[in-house]
């Protein structure tokens, strides 16, 4: 890569934080199928000795994973889990059931999240609606606004944009009532609804809406304070920024998603998930105003940075082959080298 002009594209933050020790490429093919086979068992799970302890840092390892983007890891992991978890919801009682749902509710939550990125809608959608339910019976306003961001992320990739819009604001309304004193919980979530809710907005080409969402998403970004990960939301105001960026882009404005990205501190980002994407969606921007070059070399830094995210993905192996198609000569044998580590060929 082409470090020094990496650095102009983007400011110092940004790219001496891509310039991070890239760590080793995992597996990028996942056993969608083991997880298929969990979500369609109805038998009755085995009555087995629970510990809520252990299943907890099951999860936050599975939402770890997720975040660090390391899919392989999370997949092998997950259906083991998920039927642990059912389990505990059927043999425990009191509080120690409506923890163990809303632990499942999490484990659904990034069942989802992985399904989605895989493009498998209907799974997703039935990983989400697990989540909204066993969020609803942990009787957790927090987990039930968080699973809330699922379930819009699966309208919305079904292409119910405005069902997504009204789903996502009517969560963070619901939640908005109850924040006189919030939390930074609180407030991660409830920004994290209203920037889901901003997308959908965004894709059912709804101005005025996702600027309204995005708005007030800032401006919980700004009470917060900072870039975090409460409740496993990597919420704060760069967050926002990257969504401004991908908002952008769906309203076909790539020169304003390049503004946007340019102002984006990556470092302060806490997960290589949002780092990765809102490269993926900088290198789109600039693939959309035909500098390929530009767009090859971010793409190459995300790649570095969460090489599943672009060897496994098939939106991210869509932009590889977007860029190889309609390289120029002066970029096409770089494009086409890198594509073939991929094991994309034009």
């Amino acid at each position: 890569m082409r470090r020094r002009e990496f650095v102009g594209l983007t400011g110092s933050a940004l790219f001496s934080a891509v310039l991070a020790q890239p760590e080793p490429a995992q597996s990028t093919r996942l056993d969608i199928e083991r997880i298929a086979a969990v979500l369609v068992d109805y038998t009755a799970p085995a009555d087995n000795v629970t510990n809520l302890d252990a299943l907890a840092d099951a999860v936050a390892a599975a939402k770890s994973n997720y975040q660090a983007c390391h899919y392989g890891r999370v997949t092998a992991n997950l259906p083991a889990l998920l039927r642990k978890l059912r389990a505990a919801c059927t043999a425990l009682d009191g509080d120690d059931r409506l923890r163990a749902q809303a632990l499942t509710a999490e484990a659904y939550h990034v069942t989802a999240s992985i399904l989605l990125k895989q493009e498998d809608k209907g799974l997703a959608w039935l990983a989400a609606d697990r989540s909204v339910q066993a969020a609803h019976l942990s009787q957790s306003p927090l987990m039930i606004g968080s699973s809330s961001r699922i379930i819009t992320h699966a309208l919305m990739d079904g292409g119910h944009h405005r069902a997504a819009t009204d789903a996502a604001r009517g969560a963070a309304e619901r939640m908005d009532a109850d924040l006189t004193s919030p939390s930074a919980d609180d407030l991660s979530i409830y920004g994290s609804l209203l920037l889901r809710g901003a997308v959908a907005a965004a894709s059912a080409g709804n101005r005025h809406n996702t600027t309204e969402l995005l708005d007030e998403a800032a401006e919980a970004g700004t009470r917060l304070g900072h870039d975090a990960n409460h409740m496993w939301t990597a919420f704060g105001p760069n967050n926002v920024l990257c969504h401004r960026v991908n908002i952008a882009l769906r309203f076909g404005d790539a020169g304003t998603a390049i503004d946007y990205a340019r102002r984006i501190e990556l470092d302060q980002l806490p997960i290589n998930e949002r780092k990765a994407t809102v490269l993926l969606d900088t290198s789109r921007a600039f693939l959309m105003c035909s500098q390929h070059d530009k767009a090859l070399h971010i793409l190459r830094a995300a790649g570095e940075l969460a090489p599943e995210e672009v060897a496994g993905r098939p939106a991210a192996l869509r932009l590889v082959r977007d860029i190889l198609a309609t390289a120029p000569i002066s970029v096409r044998r770089e494009a086409r080298e890198y594509a073939a580590t991929l094991g994309v060929s034009a």
